[in-house]
């Protein structure tokens, strides 16, 4: 069974590898002076630094592996060459709630940049799946734990730096 691509953006991109490069580069050398400095201290089984340096350097660990997977397998979007015709990841996507007749605007994005809090909705969600492929004008409707909700695209764009 071939692995999910994580879909993300260049800018996401760059800064999951930027995040990497620091993680092996700077943190890795930082921990390593303190698990140096706590072993210096003397008695390993009662030493607090050395415990809560190793703690640490256990979490850069894992989250270096983490990245480094998910970068392996990774399909980057190019926001400049997104098709506004219809809503792909990259789109910005400006709705109206039918409901209420409120605006809300969304990116979507793949599922490791969402955040609602910030607009950013993954195309694997609900309404995200919902809109993919859709063209301005439609309707859409999702049903949610909380109810059925309905949208009507309002307007389709590149997705604008946040």
């Amino acid at each position: 069974m071939e692995a999910k691509k994580n879909i993300i953006t260049y800018s996401k991109l760059k800064e999951y590898e930027d995040e990497l490069e620091n993680l092996k580069v700077t943190r890795r050398k930082e921990v390593a002076q303190k698990i140096k400095e706590a072993r210096e201290l003397g008695d390993l089984s009662e030493n607090a630094e050395y415990d809560a340096a190793k703690d640490e350097q256990a979490e850069i660990e894992k989250r270096i592996e983490e990245l480094e997977k998910m970068l392996k397998n990774v399909e980057v979007v190019d926001e400049d060459a997104v098709d506004t015709e219809k809503v792909n990841i990259g789109c910005e996507v400006s709705l109206k709630d039918l409901e209420d007749d409120s605006k809300v605007i969304y990116s979507i994005v793949g599922s490791n940049e969402a955040d609602s809090l910030k607009g950013l909705i993954s195309n694997e969600s609900p309404l995200g799946k919902a809109l993919i492929g859709r063209k301005k004008g439609e309707t859409v409707t999702i049903e949610t734990e909380m109810g059925e909700f309905s949208y009507k695209i309002l307007s389709i764009g590149r997705k604008s730096a946040k």
